[in-house]
Parts: structure tokens; C-alpha cells; sequence
């Protein structure tokens, strides 16, 4: 096998797929490692939204944006169906307080070009007739969408792959070095060493391992997102769903101490999200657990009690499984795209914590412009490594 290449990427998740797949059209011979299984880690233990709303009005909510009209395009240049589709989405407000600071983060996401409104109770009924009669108001955007990550990462394979592009499964990385500017050798837990002008890390929440071996220290940490799975069912509405509860309290943390502290603790939020097949991804906790993938019981029944206080009909619904997985999560809340001034060929593509699926053209095509020297049409500088990550000093 050729030990060779122009670009190494570590992690085969959806970001490592995503800059592997546009690696591969700017013509970069690719070689992508993946400790495991290929989609193992987060991009597989997720739902399916693509929700904009979510984002905070600034460079998240404008990448977010820019990366929703890639998987319009995507749409049409992968040769699977990757079952995107724009369903919209509302966030549900419970208080007169909630609405306050919705009222607020709307108008700043409007601001930045988001399509949003404001509903009031009647408004509501017409859009969803199953919520239930205590949601005072709710926002809505025609723009939130949906993706199947299981089909997007087989469609980045199938074009990679055809391009070119090598992957190898079930190989851990042991040591990452560079014995000059510009060369990078990677020796993988099987002996091989593979060298290349790029690496890229990839790795998720596995990142920091990664980084570290090449003495810097990636503040990512694994937060453990819990969602469950119902059977099929009618639709409980036109979108998709989440309650205002959890992003408030990201606007103004006072808000905590409104909610149950046990709530607070797990990090629980309501995200509801309809496949094509007819199941909901019903969420979801955000917890700072380790490595910790087991499911919690009581985690577990707090979600579904929560989502049954939105939607009561959700009481008659069976769970038919459940999972876990770690959102790579980022100290400041952003995700680290771009190289690595300090050690030449170096680049990272991770910390998108819960927006990994929403992000991944994005961030992959930027990742390839910046290897390849193509200018981008948008300014990443605050998504840049440098100044975020540090040298660890012996």
C-alpha cells in the first residue's frame, strides 16, 4: 500500500468525510484513518436536524447558513439520496421570560438574513394542533432542515473513494510527528508509518489525544448527548422541534435556576425531529461525562417526560431504542477550522460540539480551499486554532 499522500485525515466521522470528499476535488491523493468504525463516534448518535435557529446570532448562525445551501448542492452532486429536506422548524416558549429573550434573539437572527417569525398560540395550532395548549408562543423558520448523516457519510465514500481516497478502518493513531516543515509522518498502532505534506485532525472528541501528541493542548471535551427513538407515527406536526428553555438559559444563565435541578445537571432540552422513516429522535441531555456512553435511566425519563409535557400524545408512543453519544464541545463554544500556524501542515476540524452535522460542507470545503490556497467567500478568522490552542511546555 502507498505510504505516501498529499493529505492524511484522522477521523471518520462527518467532518473527516466531509474534508475528505472535498480533498479529493481539488485532485489531493487522501489517505483517511478512523480508529474504528467509519461514522462510529458522533455521526451516527445524533439526530437528524439541520436547526439554525439554535445558533447564536454571529459567525455560528452565518456558517450555518452558508453550509445549509452546500447540502442543497450536495443534494444534487451525491448519487445517494441523502434525504434532506427543508421542514422547518419552531421553538416552543413557556413564559412571558422566555419569550422576552426569544423576542430578542430573534430580531438579531433576522438581522443576519435567518427567515424567522414569531407565532402566537392560534398561529401555532395551524402549524402543529398537537402541542400542547400551555405553550404560550413560538418562534418559526422555513429554513430549518433535516439530513440523513448515515447517507451523507456513504455518499462522501462512494465520490472519495471513486476519486481516489484510501480508508483505513480499525487503525488507531500511535504517534503523530513532523521532522520538518511541511512533513508529517503518522505511525498507526499497527506499525505503518505513512507520511504526507497535511494532516488534518478530525477526531471528534477524540481530538485532544491527537493534538497532544504534537504537544498541544485542544480544549475539547466529550459531552454526552442521550436521545430516544420512538416507533413509527403520524406526524405531530409540520417541523421539527426544540424548547426555548435550553437556549434561554444559554442567553442568561440566571434562567437556571428557574428549572429542576436535576435539569439543569443532564442538560435537558427538547429536540424533536421526525425521520422519513416515521420515528422520532426525541432529546436530549448535555453532559459533561467522560467517556461514559452507557444510557441513563433516570436521564431517559426525564426526556420523555419532558417531551410528553409538549406533546401528551407522545404518552400512547413506544421507545423502541435508545443511545448515546459525545459531542466534541469546544471551551468557547466554537469549533476549531484552519491550520495550525505554529506547526506547518497542521490542521484541525473539530469542536462543533451538537452542530456537526449542520456544519460539515462547510467545514470541509473550507478546510480544502485552505490546503489547496483558494480563497474563501467567508471570513473564518474566528474559527482559527491559532491563539485557541496551546503549546503544551514540558
Amino acid at each position: 500500500m502507498n505510504k505516501n499522500w498529499d493529505v492524511i485525515v484522522i477521523g471518520g466521522g462527518i467532518i473527516g468525510l466531509a474534508c475528505a470528499y472535498y480533498l479529493t476535488q481539488d485532485g489531493k491523493r487522501v489517505l483517511l484513518l478512523e480508529k474504528g468504525d467509519i461514522g462510529e463516534g458522533a455521526s451516527t448518535s445524533c439526530d437528524d436536524m439541520i436547526f439554525l435557529q439554535s445558533k447564536k446570532p454571529g459567525i455560528l448562525l452565518t456558517i450555518a447558513m452558508e453550509s445549509l445551501e452546500m447540502y442543497r448542492k450536495l443534494m444534487r452532486d451525491l448519487p445517494v439520496d441523502i434525504e434532506f429536506e427543508s421542514r422547518g422548524g419552531m421553538v416552543l416558549i413557556e413564559s412571558p421570560n422566555q419569550l422576552s429573550h426569544m423576542e430578542d434573539f430573534v430580531r438579531q437572527q433576522k438581522a443576519l438574513g435567518l427567515e424567522v417569525d414569531l407565532l402566537d398560540r392560534n398561529q401555532i395550532r395551524k402549524h402543529s394542533p398537537m402541542v400542547s395548549p400551555h405553550v404560550l408562543a413560538s418562534t418559526y423558520s422555513p429554513m430549518d432542515s433535516q439530513v440523513n448523516p448515515l447517507h451523507v457519510m456513504r455518499g462522501f465514500v462512494k465520490v472519495a473513494a471513486a476519486q481516489g481516497m484510501v480508508i483505513k478502518q480499525h487503525t488507531p493513531v500511535a504517534d503523530l510527528s513532523s521532522s520538518r516543515p511541511g512533513s508529517w509522518q503518522v505511525t498507526t498502532a499497527d506499525g505503518n508509518i505513512y507520511e504526507s505534506e497535511y494532516v488534518v485532525n478530525a477526531a471528534g472528541a477524540w481530538a485532544p489525544q491527537l493534538a497532544a501528541m504534537t504537544g498541544l493542548d485542544l480544549p475539547i471535551k466529550p459531552k454526552k448527548g442521550q436521545i430516544a427513538v420512538t416507533e413509527a407515527v403520524p406526524a405531530f406536526g409540520k417541523t421539527n422541534f426544540w424548547s426555548a428553555d435550553y437556549i434561554v438559559m444559554k442567553l442568561n444563565p440566571e434562567f437556571a435556576k428557574e428549572r429542576d435541578p436535576i435539569m439543569n445537571e443532564l442538560g435537558i432540552g427538547l429536540s424533536m425531529s421526525q425521520s422519513h422513516s416515521g420515528t422520532y429522535f426525541l432529546g436530549g441531555t448535555r453532559e459533561f461525562a467522560g467517556f461514559d456512553k452507557s444510557v441513563n435511566r433516570i436521564a431517559l425519563r426525564l426526556i420523555l417526560k419532558e417531551a410528553a409535557r409538549f406533546f401528551p400524545a407522545l404518552e400512547n408512543v413506544h421507545i423502541i431504542r435508545t443511545f448515546a453519544g459525545f459531542r466534541p464541545a469546544p471551551g468557547d463554544g466554537k469549533p476549531f477550522i484552519g491550520p495550525v500556524s505554529s506547526q506547518p501542515g497542521l490542521y484541525i476540524a473539530a469542536g462543533h460540539e451538537g452542530d456537526g452535522i449542520a456544519l460539515a460542507p462547510l467545514t470541509g470545503y473550507a478546510i480544502a480551499c485552505m490546503i489547496s490556497g483558494k480563497s474563501l467567500p467567508f471570513d473564518l478568522t474566528e474559527l482559527s486554532p491559532d491563539g485557541r490552542v496551546l503549546e503544551i511546555i514540558d
